[in-house]
């Protein structure tokens, strides 16, 4: 926390913008831990500058937040989502048989599964492009600040993130052929299967298992067809939709959940499964009962 007094009144207008910065560390890094480091280094900066030659103080904060969070994101030193405050965002999940909801999540209100993991995949500068516009409406022109490009470089940037974004976003209903290639792949792991499962995964799909140790990613259709016993296991599980795409829910005999995926699919292939088995995690979810 920044040292506040209450005759500082540096102090207590960077506290009246931490909330969102926050809320903007965290959006881009997907750690709440990262995010509170950048927060406090940019109040550490502000504490050794000159607050009388800033003109715009939200704009001058959100601005050292873009840039630590980028260089944070650059360095590849984000942490795991370990502790129960760095849990993964909430997810709808509905049974198959069950009513889907009236209105799907509105693409910048909430980073779900299926966000959380084509951001993984955007490069520094697009995701960061991406969050600061689409989420929070900062101009592009101040983002190319940040980026040290130019406006229209970084709308297009943006525009870039958006078309991934979407594109891994699916209907709530997934449909049949998604369905039947789910079920291949669940049949085939719970089975051993290996040829079975190359024929219905794509050569560069990302297995990511989000465990109580922290998150693992697997890449490449061989790599995840040898570690796809996680993933059989669900074949007993109950057909459910995961943020709009086609996932299984399973339960202990006490009802606990055990596990839950989420699968994309494209082109008749699996290019990603997200799986949780951290029972931390899938405690605070917000789960179907079983059935």
């Amino acid at each position: 926390m920044a040292a506040t007094h209450p005759a500082d009144p540096v102090a207590d207008a960077f506290e009246g913008h931490r909330d969102r910065l926050r809320a903007v560390a965290h959006r881009v890094l997907g750690s709440h831990a990262d995010a509170e480091d950048v927060v406090q280094e940019a109040w550490l900066r502000l504490s050794r500058q000159d607050a009388g030659t800033i003109d715009n103080l939200g704009g001058w904060l959100t601005t050292v937040v873009g840039r630590l969070s980028l260089d944070v994101l650059r360095s590849g030193r984000t942490r795991p989502e370990v502790s129960l405050d760095d849990r993964l965002p909430e997810v709808t999940v509905t049974l198959d048989d069950a009513p889907a909801p009236e209105e799907l999540v509105a693409l910048g209100d909430s980073v779900g599964l299926a966000l959380l993991t084509v951001l993984d995949s955007l490069g520094p500068a697009e995701r960061l492009a991406f969050v600061l516009h689409d989420v929070f409406a900062v101009p592009f022109a101040e983002i190319g600040d940040i980026l040290g490009r130019s406006a229209d470089a970084t709308k297009m940037l943006a525009s870039r993130a958006r078309r991934k974004v979407r594109a891994a976003q699916q209907p709530a209903n997934a449909g049949r052929q998604q369905r039947e290639v789910v079920r291949a792949f669940l049949a085939a792991a719970g089975e051993g299967r290996f040829e079975q499962l190359l024929e219905v995964l794509h050569p560069e799909v990302q297995f990511t298992v989000h465990t109580p140790n922290g998150r693992f990613v697997t890449l490449g259709a061989t790599e995840v067809a040898t570690r796809a016993r996680l993933a059989g296991g669900a074949a007993r599980g109950h057909a459910a939709t995961v943020d709009g795409r086609p996932g299984v829910i399973s339960w202990s005999e006490d009802g606990t959940p055990l596990s839950l995926l989420a699968f994309t699919v494209a082109g008749g292939r699996i290019t990603e499964i997200t799986a949780v088995v951290d029972p931390a995690q899938l405690a605070l979810m917000d789960l179907p009962d079983p059935v």
